[in-house]
């Protein structure tokens, strides 16, 4: 079992997700999203980063998953959300975590079978994946999304390394 924590960046809301899993089975252990709150700048993303460290040491995860930056319709909003996955990845670096990135539509098709599936989808399927009683928030519903993702890329990854 490997403990996986997703994130799902955001320059408003950074989403995290752990589990728990040995590619076929997965294990909720938590969620939850980072509310920035702070007007500047820099402590927006302290937050981010203090928050994501929390997460960290409270779980104690061993690899971790980021949602990459999609194009974005205003270029100062897709800057912003670089910087919040700058800050989340920094926070999994200075533990010594390897770090996954995935695609939006690479997350979705590995929890829903579907690229462009919408936001209740993918917390509808994460909620059926990992058992849980109620879904999960949307953010954290993508941070729980984007670690299963990286659950089953291991799984296949391993698979191919054991054919060799």
């Amino acid at each position: 079992m490997v403990t996986i924590i997703g994130i799902d960046p955001g320059s408003r809301i950074t989403g995290y997700g752990i589990i728990e899993s040995n590619g076929q089975k997965h294990r909720f252990v938590a969620c939850g999203s980072i509310k920035v709150t702070e007007k500047k700048l820099d402590l927006r993303l302290q937050q981010i980063f203090d928050g994501i460290r929390e997460a960290i040491f409270t779980h104690q995860p061993e690899e971790a998953s980021v949602e990459q930056v999609f194009m974005h319709v205003n270029p100062g909003g897709a800057l912003k959300l670089g910087q919040a996955r700058g800050a989340a990845i920094v926070a999994c670096a200075i533990h010594a975590m390897p770090v996954a990135e995935y695609a939006a539509r690479q997350i979705k098709q590995s929890v829903v079978g579907y690229g462009a599936a919408k936001k209740d989808q993918v917390q509808h399927m994460v909620k059926t994946i990992l058992n849980l009683t109620t879904v999960p928030q949307t953010d954290a519903a993508d941070a729980l999304a984007a670690a299963i993702c990286h659950a089953h890329a291991r799984k296949l990854k391993n698979m191919l390394a054991d054919v060799k």
